[in-house]
């Protein structure tokens, strides 16, 4: 099954290409470099996709509207195109235009209402997609990875080894998403609709587990820490600093995924265990790197 992904620098397209590569059944071609602000349509569609894939666009809400803009017109050209040409279109795409949260947790069916323009942006472009018959709107919890453009994970280790401090809300729950989760769960429902199967419509992916923005800091801290003392070496990490944005009550934006798990048959795994084997693989590299550094010190890491 040969799919397109449209940004080739995003953390989810390089997880997904990694893991394709590992199989048989399933392949992804990025058709826009590293850094690439327009889509050549014509690239896309040359390529005969079985499926086109959009990665989201994080922190849409913290962006320049000018950014989000052109994110929705691309989304929808490839919406229009991909219905004419009957190929699925699957658009991943962020939790945040749920921009009051909710006291529960949110049903797939529930239709975000934003005040802010630029979201409601993103919602205008999520009813078109939907115009489509053959089309997944997959909504994400904030995505983690090591590597790659709105990757979370990386820049945050990066942050702390240099000795930067961090500063987290603390008021903002939220189910942060391992973007390997995703590419597995991706892989997983292309090809039971590549089979036959009839589950098109918009699911929702996020980590098992709400938690504050400022705990996940913290965790992600306390691993690295323990990772860094257990292979003998010496850093002072950066401090964590709460922040408050929301002085009343507690912004809760956590995701009910119960239909994924119902069409697809997709389990979801608690983010602490996908955050220790991405901390695992950080201390493989960069800590092996840091050990051959003559210095072994704090720079090194950071150079790494």
């Amino acid at each position: 099954m040969n799919c397109v992904l449209t940004r080739s620098d995003h953390c989810l397209s390089l997880a997904l290409t990694r893991l394709a590569a590992t199989r048989s059944d399933i392949n992804f071609e990025c058709v826009a470099p590293s850094g690439s602000t327009t889509l050549d349509l014509e690239a896309v569609f040359s390529r005969a996709p079985k499926a086109v894939i959009v990665p989201p666009l994080e922190d849409p809400q913290r962006r320049e509207p000018a950014e989000v803009y052109a994110h929705c017109d691309q989304v929808e050209a490839l919406a229009s195109e991909c219905r004419q040409r009957q190929i699925p279109l699957v658009w991943c795409v962020s939790d945040a235009p749920f921009e009051d949260g909710a006291e529960g947790a949110i049903d797939e069916t529930a239709m975000p209402a934003p005040r802010d323009e630029t979201l409601r942006r993103l919602v205008q472009t999520g009813e078109r997609c939907r115009r489509h018959p053959q089309h997944i709107v997959l909504r994400v919890g904030p995505l983690f990875a090591l590597t790659g453009s709105d990757a979370w994970l990386g820049p945050l280790i990066d942050t702390l080894v240099r000795g930067d401090s961090v500063r987290a809300a603390q008021d903002v729950i939220l189910c942060p998403t391992s973007v390997a989760a995703v590419a597995r769960a991706l892989i997983g429902m292309l090809l039971q609709l590549d089979s036959g199967a009839g589950g098109w419509g918009t699911y929702h992916l996020a980590g098992v587990e709400p938690v504050s923005v400022y705990t996940f800091a913290s965790v992600v801290r306390t691993q690295l820490a323990t990772r860094i003392e257990g292979a003998g070496r010496a850093c002072r990490l950066g401090e964590l600093h709460a922040l408050n944005q929301h002085h009343d009550i507690p912004l809760r934006r956590v995701l009910d995924c119960r239909r994924l798990l119902e069409v697809f048959g997709v389990h979801q795994k608690s983010w602490r265990a996908e955050l220790d084997l991405m901390l695992d693989e950080w201390s493989r590299r960069d800590l092996a790197v840091a050990s051959d550094h003559p210095s072994g010190s704090n720079e090194a890491a950071a150079d790494a």
